[in-house]
């Protein structure tokens, strides 16, 4: 493989979501009339292993943002919560046990056993 070519994969690494996280998100959307929104995607410092994934929903990108479209949903991201998102899946499961929103993130080196808090 090519250097260069790694590089501008890792690079280019987006955010994106299964249908079923965002047949979800859209419901969610729906149910609190903001159906007009996008996704932001943020991480904030907190949790048992250093970092927790915040979500929340948003009109308009901000000025810094990197903006992802992915299963027809616009993902909003600011810089410095790139660095540690580049290239996550966010997926949705009915599981009964561990049900809900779950974000698969190749750059965690750690995560904690409730899936909302990581260390990179």
């Amino acid at each position: 493989m090519d250097t260069q070519t790694n590089t501008q994969e890792i690079f280019d690494a987006g955010i994106s979501v299964t249908e079923r996280a965002a047949q979800r998100l859209a419901a969610v959307m729906e149910a609190e009339g903001k159906k007009d929104h996008g996704l932001r995607m943020e991480v904030t410092t907190g949790g048992c292993s250093g970092m927790n994934y915040n979500m929340s929903f948003e009109k308009e990108q901000g000025e810094f943002d990197k903006v992802f479209e992915s299963q027809g949903l616009k993902i909003f991201c600011d810089l410095k919560s790139y660095l540690y998102l580049k290239g996550i899946k966010i997926d949705f499961s009915t599981d009964m046990l561990n049900g809900g929103f779950q974000i698969v993130n190749p750059n965690a080196e750690r995560t904690c056993g409730c899936g909302t808090s990581f260390s990179a």
